[in-house]
């Protein structure tokens, strides 16, 4: 936005921070709040601190860095608030799970370490967070975020006493973030529609039978080397011989991987699953009936199916996705759902093929509101800058939605 507009939307932009920012005891942080939301908003190459101050009228640098960086306000009820507005408006039909890479320089800045950074596609010194997004084909916004933590942080604590990290935080999978995140957004009483993730998630079974454990429905990218039964196998329960334990219940035949599954029993369809920019988009897709045979899966099912010598030995039924288009020699991709395989699969693409949103979401923090530009080390400072890159995104995206509605709830 150029001066003028922001300017334009400092009354409905001052009702918003109002409402978002409430939880923010003092009057002159809020104020602060609102002055760094307009620096954000307001057109200019770099979103750090000491440009926005510049560009500005009432700008005053440090001012600002003791807000994002020193001041103690509490950035959870913030996002709470956020997070409320956003799926009362946008009523999105997934959840996406995902995570983001900062390229950074030097060894300072709290969670930096040299590991793989999908914004220069290979392994260099970045953060990574976690996110969830609430997203529809027409809107989305970020619901939540954690910092990831690699294990060189965990023992070296001259470190992270620098960069403020909590006692508390540990390093942790990016998978078990991504549950906490859904527990925190659970906790507040938003319940996730479909949770939808890429393969980095989804190859992960535990943090799959996680969400079933939290009655979570999903579809998530799965690696094309997992193993499963097809649908209609049965284990087969040798007679009890009348000495000892009874033998358990086994398949007979070995489980196969999700390309030999498909070869042997999919029947595909072309599918649009919704329009882009250049036309429809399209593609050939099959639905399946699987059993997961993993080790995790094995483990779980006879967890919860009453013990080692009660479990009946059939693994739960889950519902494959499968896409092949018509160039290509073999499947191109695969993803797994707790939703029954009845689901139309129109809708089980759609909902597969949803996770394309949240990257319209990624251009427009990083590129349009600074979201990788924040230049404080501090774990405070980190998680203060990207609640209110979330907060002007979600300003923006309710003002597209409803330009004409009032900015206060």
């Amino acid at each position: 936005m150029d001066a003028h507009e922001v300017n334009r939307l400092r009354a409905e932009l001052g009702l918003f921070v109002a409402d978002v920012f409430a939880s923010v005891p003092r009057r002159d942080q809020r104020t602060k709040g609102e002055c760094y939301l307009r620096g954000l908003m307001l057109d200019g190459r770099r979103k750090s601190i000491q440009p926005m101050a510049a560009r500005l009228p009432d700008g005053n640098m440090q001012a600002l860095q003791q807000f994002v960086n020193q001041s103690p306000w509490d950035w959870l009820p913030v996002r709470q608030r956020i997070a409320e507005r956003l799926i009362e408006a946008i009523r999105p039909e997934v959840w996406v799970v995902d995570d983001v890479s900062f390229p950074k320089c030097g060894k300072a800045s709290v969670g930096v370490a040299r590991q793989y950074c999908g914004a220069v596609g290979k392994r260099a010194s970045c953060q990574v967070a976690v996110s969830v997004h609430a997203a529809t084909d027409t809107a989305s916004c970020p619901l939540d975020w954690q910092l990831y933590l690699p294990g060189e942080w965990t023992a070296d604590a001259p470190r992270r006493r620098r960069a403020g990290v909590p006692d508390e935080v540990g390093s942790a999978p990016k998978s078990r973030l991504a549950l906490d995140l859904l527990d925190r957004l659970a906790s507040w009483h938003l319940t996730a529609p479909v949770v939808v993730a890429d393969c980095g998630y989804g190859r992960s079974v535990g943090f799959r039978l996680a969400l079933e454990d939290r009655g979570v429905d999903y579809v998530v990218a799965v690696e094309a080397k997992e193993v499963a039964h097809g649908g209609g196998a049965r284990p087969h329960q040798p007679a009890y011989g009348g000495l000892g334990p009874p033998t358990l219940s086994r398949y007979r035949t070995r489980p196969m991987t999700l390309p030999d599954l498909a070869a042997e029993q999919a029947a595909f369809s072309e599918i649009c699953w919704r329009q882009g920019s250049k036309g429809a988009m399209r593609s050939r897709f099959a639905v399946l009936e699987i059993r997961p045979a993993g080790k995790q899966s094995l483990s779980h099912a006879q967890e919860h199916g009453g013990g080692h010598y009660t479990w009946d030995g059939v693994l739960p039924l889950r519902t494959l996705l499968v896409e092949q288009p018509d160039t290509a020699a073999e499947p191109t991709g695969y993803w797994i759902s707790n939703l029954s395989a009845t689901t139309p699969i129109e809708h089980l693409v759609k909902l597969a093929k949803m996770r394309w949103r949240i990257e319209h979401d990624y251009r427009e923090l990083k590129h349009g509101l600074g979201l990788d530009h924040f230049e404080g080390r501090t774990w405070r400072g980190w998680h203060h800058h990207v609640t209110l890159v979330t907060a002007a995104q979600a300003f923006l995206t309710l003002r597209r939605l409803n330009p004409k509605a009032p900015a206060a709830a």
